[in-house]
């Protein structure tokens, strides 16, 4: 191991040096230390996408990406949730069907969701549903990842994934040519990702660093 190559792994075991190492440095994804490493990817992938951001926009619980990464080509502004809230435009649940309308949206930004729905296959099919012909599915679920207590005690977590099971799941449901999928994360961004460790804690050349066999977020767009 050459000593730059060294000095970089010691800096990264030094960050877990007064902590039981069994243990992680945070539970709550490292937000109570700073950003979250995951959310770096799934917004790097929004932007990369920001132009198919566009006509009429739905988003699951909050419109906050739709903000971020629409422009003024966004029409219309639609929040999907599962029970009747203010701020809250389509009420239908992914899993089962209801109250998802058909043929809506040019776009539909679901992150980290499908994780939470044990029907995975009906939530991508009804997903897929919601969309206008041509209308774009912008999704990414997790890979590696801790248990979110938050989730599992309230509505489950089930899944994780890779590249592999999310091409499956799609292929049934559009032509292969119209999924497009990344992976993003690298044995050390996985392992600060399970400590619990922040985004600023990792040096931007090493987020940035694919190692396809530590798929930390697969990220794909899916074209209807």
């Amino acid at each position: 191991m050459s000593i730059e190559k060294k000095s970089h792994f010691q800096c990264f075991l030094s960050k877990l040096k007064n902590y039981n190492t069994v243990r992680p440095v945070s539970r709550r994804f490292g937000v109570d230390r700073g950003d979250i490493i995951d959310r770096y990817y799934i917004e790097k992938f929004l932007s990369q996408n920001r132009g198919l951001i566009k006509g009429v926009v739905l988003e699951v619980a909050n419109r906050a990406y739709t903000r971020k990464f629409g422009g003024d080509n966004v029409q219309q502004s639609l929040v999907l949730h599962a029970a009747e809230k203010a701020d809250v435009d389509i009420v239908g649940n992914l899993e089962t069907g209801k109250g998802i309308p058909e043929n809506t949206v040019d776009c539909f930004i679901l992150t980290q969701t499908l994780l939470c729905t044990f029907d995975v296959f009906s939530a991508a099919k009804n997903a897929i549903k919601i969309l206008k012909p041509g209308g774009v599915l912008l999704l990414t679920v997790p890979g590696i990842t801790q248990i979110s207590r938050f989730d599992y005690e309230r509505w489950g977590q089930y899944w994780s994934f890779t590249d592999q099971s999310v091409r499956k799941l799609f292929d049934r449901l559009v032509p292969a040519e119209n999924i497009e999928i990344k992976t993003y994360g690298n044995v050390k961004t996985a392992a600060a990702f399970l400590y619990g460790l922040a985004l600023h804690e990792i040096k931007k050349k090493d987020r940035d660093y694919v190692d396809p066999d530590y798929q930390l977020v697969i990220a794909a767009v899916v074209k209807k």
